[in-house]
């Protein structure tokens, strides 16, 4: 009983203290009457222009530039009472919504002066540029890729903010504001007859309509993507998928790799006829873990726009430890995973394109190397089953040493063989 009434007594006191300093707040640096914003003015007088904007924020507006500043020191750029992120929350708190499934990084991170600006601006919300102008300040590439499609998806062109909340979502991810179909179906009335016809009849009103189409544009017809399955290009749904009028009209005809196989058997019987074989191409998925069964961005029908990302979605290890290495090895870095290894299936290990000492030499020469034994003939003294080659000294991803060596280049890296070197 007595904790309850402490707990009680406790609560009371905290919201009396915090009315008193939420009326104190305005007082805290005791300005003269009347002072307030004016006494800033006089110093700051190029803010007088900047009040005569469409748009100004409500502090400045009514003279409160304590409401941000410190008047006298601080620990932050431009007197900043605190963060700027930590600043702008403590009005706009709900504009990152409760379990929200995607935000904006820059939002997150408290950038809110990146799109807006904290005074004053010619633009609504105080943003310092209009429309999609200020979205393609940072998304450039995608701004380029808009301005070359040929065919404009309408929503693009009246600007972003028609699919996506700029600062967070709690209903989809990428921002946008519904989840898709949904989103897309608020325009496309999927029960039309030309709907229908136009997907081969097959019921795909529930389905991810971005499997097939750019909804950002496209110089294919109906918005596809840039690389188009053969198939779905000659309205062939059913070469892959049962027919429309099955019971089961997604359902594919054959399962993993053994569907693919039916056009691509010179690659598929090529690939298993090797030693190695990468494991996802003969999962259950099979091709499906790399390649996008109708359409992409990427030629190969990749799935992503990045072989980084793409292998990183299993190899996060080996992509971990080259963002870390303090010598990079080019190809790793660009994200040219197969200029090294096969995607598929290889005769060597790790799925190397060649062994690792013809691999390695289309592009280091070795006549400038070191007069150190290396080859077939020269087995390495740590394990008689290995040849010393290229990987005995050096990472062929990255490594925290120079010339991407195992250990320090020097002393220690030698008496790893060179036992009796120790000292």
């Amino acid at each position: 009983m007595k904790a309850r009434t402490f707990l009680i007594l406790l609560s009371v006191a905290c919201s009396l203290a915090a009315a008193v300093v939420g009326s104190d707040a305005k007082d805290a640096f005791k300005l003269k009457p009347g002072a307030q914003g004016k006494t800033c003015l006089g110093c700051h007088v190029t803010f007088a222009e900047k009040l005569k904007s469409g748009f100004v924020h409500t502090p400045l507006k009514q003279g409160e530039c304590i409401g941000c500043h410190n008047p006298h020191t601080s620990s932050h750029g431009k007197l900043l009472s605190d963060k700027t992120g930590e600043i702008c929350y403590s009005c706009h708190a709900a504009v990152i919504p409760d379990k929200a499934k995607s935000s904006h990084k820059v939002v997150a991170d408290g950038g809110c002066i990146k799109c807006h600006d904290p005074h004053a601006a010619a633009n609504k919300f105080n943003l310092k540029l209009a429309g999609e102008k200020l979205c393609l300040e940072c998304h450039k590439e995608l701004g380029e890729a808009i301005g070359k499609a040929k065919r404009k998806h309408k929503p693009v062109t009246s600007g972003c903010l028609t699919c996506h909340d700029p600062h967070g979502s709690a209903a989809a991810l990428h921002l946008l504001k519904k989840d898709v179909p949904g989103l897309c179906k608020d325009c496309h009335k999927t029960d039309k007859p030309f709907f229908v016809k136009s997907h081969q009849n097959y019921p795909v009103a529930n389905s991810p309509c971005t499997s097939c189409h750019n909804t950002h544009g496209s110089s294919k017809s109906s918005l596809l993507y840039d690389t188009v399955h053969v198939p779905v290009a000659n309205k062939m749904c059913n070469q892959c998928h049962e027919e429309s009028t099955s019971p089961t009209p997604f359902k594919t005809k054959k399962s993993g790799f053994e569907l693919c196989r039916g056009c691509h058997y010179d690659m598929v019987n090529a690939a298993l006829s090797k030693n190695r074989i990468h494991w996802p191409v003969v999962d259950q998925r099979g091709c499906l873990n790399c390649h996008s069964p109708h359409a992409s961005k990427k030629g190969a029908l990749l799935k992503v726009d990045s072989m980084t990302r793409l292998c990183g979605s299993c190899h996060k290890d080996t992509i971990a430890r080259q963002e870390k290495a303090l010598s990079k090895h080019s190809p790793v870095e660009g994200g040219m995973c197969t200029t090294c290894h096969s995607p598929h299936a290889s005769d060597t290990t790790l799925l190397l394109n060649q062994p690792v000492m013809e691999l390695c030499t289309t592009c280091h020469d070795f006549s400038k190397h070191s007069s150190h034994p290396i080859g077939e003939k020269a087995l390495d003294p740590r394990n008689k089953n290995l040849p010393l080659d290229c990987l005995s000294c050096h990472k062929s991803h990255g490594s925290e040493q120079k010339r991407l060596a195992h250990f320090q280049f020097g002393m220690d890296l030698c008496v790893q063989c060179h036992e009796q070197l120790k000292r």
